[in-house]
């Protein structure tokens, strides 16, 4: 499991729940803890060195986010990982941010447009080397951090909240699959278009084109996880 400080609090740090989360969830959307483990709340209280009470609040906060399963019975389990899954996520995303786009291009100004285009340069210009874990942890940070400044100023909150929860569960089959791909897809083309549409103020163009380029990203995971899992996994279990 990987290292993180979870020592007790100190003013205007994280609370331990907070970090025993990050951790948790750090480690599931990398595959350190695999789709579809069980997860002893006994032994992994034990291995990170945290008491019962912090672990059980962050473990609920990741049920919350759909990173982790419950069931009576049967305990915690991560979240398995399946072509419907994915689909659903991505069908989701469809929905969501297309929309969050158009009501950001009509609620933004030019602190947005700026911050947009700030964003897209960062990410233009971060390296994402295959094999490369602390370049590949770069490029994901610039890349959401990119499409969350898309939509940001539609200023609903609760589709935010909404919005990190899938591209959570997006990332996780990104981490998973993509890490030992050594040819990626160059995505500058795209997220330059689409940010270009926005900042025009042309939300139609901006709109179609993320949408195609969530749909490509998905064809490409849906390509790899096929080759791994080639039947579906049985449903009410993804």
């Amino acid at each position: 499991m990987s290292a993180l400080d979870l020592s007790p609090t100190t003013a205007g740090k994280p609370t331990l729940a907070g970090r025993i989360e990050a951790q948790l969830r750090h480690d599931i959307l990398h595959g350190v803890l695999a789709p579809g483990a069980k997860l002893n709340l006994d032994k992994l209280r034990n291995s990170m060195g945290v008491g019962l009470s912090p672990l059980r609040e962050a473990v609920t906060r990741l049920v919350s986010e759909g990173l982790i399963d419950v069931a009576a019975q049967r305990g915690y389990t991560v979240t398995p990982i399946s072509v419907a899954n994915l689909e659903e996520v991505c069908a989701l995303r469809l929905e969501l941010e297309p929309y969050a786009l158009r009501k950001s291009i009509a609620n933004g100004g030019l602190d947005w447009e700026t911050a947009v285009m700030g964003a897209l340069y960062r990410l233009n210009k971060t390296d994402r080397t295959p094999g490369d874990p602390r370049s590949l942890a770069g490029w994901e940070a610039a890349n959401n951090t990119f499409h969350l400044t898309l939509i940001e100023r539609c200023d609903m909150p609760l589709l935010i909240k909404m919005y990190s929860s899938l591209v959570s569960m997006n990332d996780r089959y990104r981490h998973i699959y993509l890490k030992t791909v050594a040819i990626q897809r160059d995505v500058i083309d795209e997220h330059t278009a689409i940010a270009e549409a926005a900042v025009e103020r042309r939300a139609d163009d901006a709109a179609a084109l993320l949408t195609r380029h969530i749909e490509r990203s998905t064809d490409n995971l849906r390509r790899l996880i096929t080759a791994d899992l080639p039947t579906e996994t049985p449903a009410g279990s993804a």
